[in-house]
């Protein structure tokens, strides 16, 4: 694989841009991806469907669950492709027999219901990868794509569905009118059990031809989203930056070896080479300082042995024993015990022991229910305590008892000797409703914005209106120290008598 004979531009996409390409790379070699599907997967249809003539819908689901085995041939055809020529039709249908031997069985038991099949498909038959590999390499791939591939299996089955019930509509309006006055319910009802059996083998065929349409769409669009992620992970974009720097200055290469040989020529020449000077960093440094470079190194080192840097656990649970190193473990065990089937077992067999458990305590609270209901208490939880309001928030007494009665009236008066004093009894005094009139959960840990976001939730409006040129001006004042007119200090506090006095008193 040379990166320089792509036929696409080799560069990071987000994942829908990836579908895109594939998209317009299924287009380019449409008709090399459609005729070989056709030929390999109809001639197989129509063998199941002689097959199972009285069971069309075994047939139907027979091919349909075959579908990993017909998508290997347009992966190896666009993986050609893309790097060089694309492959003849004879010489992509000689090559699908042996794109089968690999992990034939995976493929049609446990993987076949996976949703990022078009995405998993190329590491396992470009990469070859298989067992531990397969699984370390998919979890490096799928955080940033493996989303997408699901999605790309979902918008697919339904796009499915939608072209073949298309066709079925699109044959309904080319029956002639005579022919659809003789289908009375009869024969409808005499089709549905059984007697018109080529109708539904003909429906089933009409599902045949849409997946010769959309089956390399798919496959394609799986294929670039595996390329994007590589060239994500493998940098080949910077790969390709350097190769043609690096052709761009080969033809200058002689030029600069000639011109650095006549440097070197008339540099004077030096009867002893120096001796290599020693490290300074090895060097003590700061020794005069309060903290020495010694001190510091050792510091560093204290720091990095402690966490969050070094977490060190023990760890008492039950496990094989070290073999010995005379005597290693047999290979064959080991990779037996490596078998990501085993681990799923053992898992299955743990959440059986575990559901027998709880099914095996419950039977017995069942069964002695009688006997439990005696010693069971019938008396009435006791009503959970209120919970303790805060009194402080961030340095700001809110509590009901720092506050006075009349909070406008006595902002009004601390305007003229004190604007700071009055704007924060303004604020304090909001806290202190948001508290225990609107009982907003408010913590000290709280910013401005975000009990502005916790009064959004309440629906007011004049309550939000209010709450945000207040927490304005206050953060104007308390952090930038800009102090706000005396007539907007003067509606600030007419707009809190208006807005609170019809709740009367503070608690």
């Amino acid at each position: 694989m040379r990166l320089t004979d792509a036929s696409v531009a080799i560069r990071p996409r987000n994942t829908w841009e990836a579908l895109d390409l594939g998209v317009l790379l299924a287009r380019r070699h449409r008709r090399l991806l459609m005729l070989s599907w056709a030929i390999v997967t109809l001639p197989v249809f129509a063998l199941l469907t002689l097959l199972l003539w009285d069971s069309p819908s075994l047939a139907m689901f027979l091919f349909w669950w075959l579908k990993p085995l017909f998508e290997r041939l347009p992966l190896h055809i666009l993986s050609q492709a893309l790097f060089s020529d694309p492959p003849t039709l004879g010489e992509a249908l000689r090559q699908w027999p042996r794109l089968l031997k690999v992990q034939l069985w995976p493929s049609l038991l446990w993987r076949r219901l996976s949703l990022s099949r078009s995405f998993h498909l190329p590491v396992q038959q470009l990469e070859g990868l298989d067992g531990i590999e397969r699984q370390r390499r998919l979890a490096v791939l799928d955080p940033h794509a493996g989303r997408t591939a699901r999605w790309l299996t979902l918008v697919g089955m339904h796009l499915e569905g939608a072209l073949w019930i298309g066709l079925i509509s699109l044959f309904y309006l080319m029956v002639p009118q005579q022919m659809e006055v003789e289908w009375s319910w009869r024969r409808l009802i005499e089709a549905a059990n059984g007697q018109w059996l080529w109708v539904e083998h003909l429906t089933n065929a009409f599902y045949a031809l849409v997946l010769v349409l959309w089956e390399p769409i798919y496959v394609a669009c799986g294929f670039t989203l595996y390329l994007n992620r590589r060239t994500q992970l493998e940098a080949w974009d910077i790969e390709l930056v350097l190769r043609g720097l690096r052709q761009r200055l080969a033809g200058v290469a002689p030029l600069l070896l000639v011109a650095a040989m006549g440097v070197l020529g008339l540099a004077p020449r030096s009867e002893a080479a120096p001796a290599p000077a020693a490290n300074p960093f090895d060097q003590p440094r700061l020794v005069h300082q309060a903290v020495t470079s010694q001190a510091a190194r050792q510091d560093i080192k204290t720091l990095l042995e402690q966490p969050p840097f070094s977490n060190k656990q023990t760890l008492h649970r039950w496990r094989l024993g070290q073999p010995d190193e005379a005597k290693p473990a047999p290979v064959d065990l080991k990779r037996l015990l490596e078998q990501p089937w085993l681990k799923r077992l053992a898992q299955f067999m743990e959440a059986a022991l575990w559901s027998a458990v709880i099914a095996g305590i419950a039977l017995v609270a069942w069964r002695y229910r009688s006997w439990l209901r005696t010693f069971v208490s019938r008396r009435a939880p006791a009503a959970p305590a209120p919970a303790q309001l805060p009194t402080q928030l961030w340095g700001l007494a809110v509590g009901g008892h720092d506050l006075p009665d009349d909070i406008a009236g006595h902002a009004r008066q601390l305007w003229a000797s004190n604007p700071r004093e009055a704007l924060g009894l303004l604020y304090r005094g909001l806290l202190n409703r948001l508290l225990h009139d609107y009982r907003l959960p408010l913590h000290e840990a709280d910013t401005e914005g975000q009990v502005l976001a916790k009064v959004a939730g309440l629906h007011d409006p004049a309550l939000e209106a209010f709450s945000q040129v207040l927490t304005r001006h206050w953060q104007a004042l308390a952090y930038g120290h800009r102090l706000p007119s005396e007539a907007l200090a003067m509606q600030l506090c007419d707009d809190w008598s208006q807005l609170f006095s019809a709740r009367g008193a503070r608690p």
